[in-house]
C-alpha cells in the first residue's frame, strides 16, 4: 500500500489555513473528529472541519488533508483570522 504524502510544508498556521481555502477544503469534515487543545487559550474542543475556531477565543486551528488522522497536526492560524 502506497503512503499518503502532502505536496508541501507549511511554515505557520495562516499559511496551511490559507492553503485549505484556497482549495477549498477549509469546511469540509474532517474523516474523523479530533479531540483538540486551543493553542491560544488551551480549551480542549471537537475539531469537525479541516479548519475550525476554538469556541472559548476564537483561534483559527486548521489540519493537512493528508495528516487529518492525528490531532498533533493540527496548527493555530490566529484568533478570528
Amino acid at each position: 500500500m502506497e503512503e499518503k504524502t502532502c505536496e508541501g510544508n507549511f511554515k505557520s498556521g495562516k499559511e496551511l489555513v490559507n492553503k485549505l481555502r484556497s482549495m477549498g477544503y477549509s469546511q469540509l469534515l474532517l474523516p474523523l473528529p479530533l479531540e483538540v487543545k486551543c493553542q491560544h487559550c488551551g480549551e480542549i474542543f471537537t475539531m469537525q472541519e479541516f479548519e475550525s475556531k476554538c469556541p472559548r477565543c476564537g483561534m483559527v486551528h486548521g489540519i493537512a488533508v493528508c495528516h487529518a488522522d492525528d490531532a498533533k497536526n493540527v496548527m493555530g492560524a490566529g484568533i478570528d483570522y
